[in-house]
């Protein structure tokens, strides 16, 4: 972009039920920043702007599928974050227009098969421009990333190499889903009945052109740890997770090695109580069912701010030392967890002048183990080593 942008950071879709999570922390964060919020109503844009205490902050008007308007958008601004899904529906134009004119952009998105689509439309164009496109920058996936990350850098520190082989492992997760992201979910499946859709959902290595990894272990029924003790069952991101974890290893020049596998479950507990809650855990329906929240509904302030997490990753050396890494969150995983996460990924990545080049990211990828110190002092994430 030749001429200075207006803005340092546009925050599009709002209003949304993610939206006004994220407009609500960027409010308590904003010393300097100039911003502006983003969406197709002025009215709901302006009453959110008055709620956070920001009422003269600028409104910037732009439909999801309005090209013009969005590339008018993107003029006016250093960086784009998007919260508007589900993002295969909504997210592709404004991508477009970022990758066009050399914006940096930020999202929370949890769709594969739409990242997958992005990169090979938009990639050379990114590259060019220099706009700088991170993905998946809330719960999804930025703990799992993260996680292994900082695990990676332990092995490294101890012997000089990373581990050829990490599990993660999803100890605690209290909190529930929004109708946005049981919306995406749901598009999801309906895009999966499309066969070259579906391969891309099956392929751990959909995220890494041209590199075909290693066979990669099971991760669709319930079975036994024998590292921890545990039962085990699937956990309903590690499609998603997965692929992005081999995507952030192969963004930075294959850093786990061109045999790295990962697997990422849930832990249902230990003896026959934990394999029979690993059964049931199987056959709960992911979505909630016909009385799930519907999109712009979400969980509650209070079961926002009493939610958590905490997740394992272990590996182990050749020499058989088992490394263990835990993440925790202090708010709920899709919610008031992910805002703080993408906020400050966003806020980082102002920051960082330059460096990643322009192409699509994941947040660890691009902003390294800096931003797991930066996501401990300001997000509520710990990173905390095991014996």
């Amino acid at each position: 972009m030749s001429a200075k942008p207006e803005f340092d950071l546009v925050l599009y879709g709002a209003t949304g039920f993610t939206g006004r999570l994220v407009a609500e922390y960027l409010a308590t964060r904003d010393h300097g920043l100039k911003w502006a919020l983003a969406g197709r109503d002025r009215e709901r844009l302006e009453s959110l702007a008055a709620e956070i205490g920001h009422a003269g902050l600028p409104i910037l008007l732009a439909d999801a599928n309005d090209q013009a308007a969005l590339g008018e958008l993107v003029r006016r601004t250093r960086l784009v974050l998007a919260t508007a899904g589900p993002f295969h529906l909504y997210g592709s134009p404004l991508v477009a227009v970022c990758a066009a004119a050399g914006t940096d952009y930020v999202n929370i998105s949890g769709e594969p098969a739409w990242a997958h689509d992005m990169i090979l439309r938009h990639q050379p164009a990114a590259q060019a421009s220099g706009a700088r496109l991170l993905l998946s920058a809330g719960f999804d996936s930025i703990p799992f990333e993260l996680g292994v990350l900082a695990l990676q850098r332990l092995a490294v520190a101890r012997s000089g190499k990373a581990l050829s082989s990490v599990s993660g492992r999803v100890r605690a997760f209290n909190g529930t889903l929004s109708g946005g992201t049981i919306a995406a979910g749901l598009v999801s499946q309906q895009l999966a009945k499309d066969e070259a859709v579906r391969a891309v959902l099956m392929n751990p290595f959909a995220l890494t052109p041209g590199f075909e990894g290693p066979k990669q272990p099971a991760m669709h029924k319930i079975r036994y740890d024998d590292a921890l003790g545990v039962w085990l069952t699937p956990f309903m991101m590690a499609p998603i997770n997965t692929k992005n974890l081999h995507r952030s290893s192969y963004l930075m020049g294959h850093a786990y090695g061109e045999q790295f596998q990962y697997d990422e479950m849930e832990i249902a507990g230990s003896g026959e109580p934990g394999r029979q809650r690993a059964e049931e855990l199987m056959q709960k329906d992911r979505f909630g069912g016909p009385n799930a929240p519907k999109p712009g509904e979400g969980p509650s302030k209070h079961e926002r701010e009493t939610g958590s997490y905490d997740i394992l990753f272990y590996g182990r050396h050749e020499d058989g030392e088992l490394l263990k890494i835990a993440v925790r969150g202090d708010r709920d995983p899709g919610y008031g967890s992910t805002a703080k996460m993408v906020s400050e990924t966003a806020l980082m990545l102002l920051e960082s002048h330059g460096q990643p080049g322009g192409g699509f990211w994941l947040p660890g990828a691009a902003l390294g183990t800096k931003l797991i110190d930066r996501l401990e002092t300001h997000a509520g994430l710990a990173f905390t080593r095991e014996d």
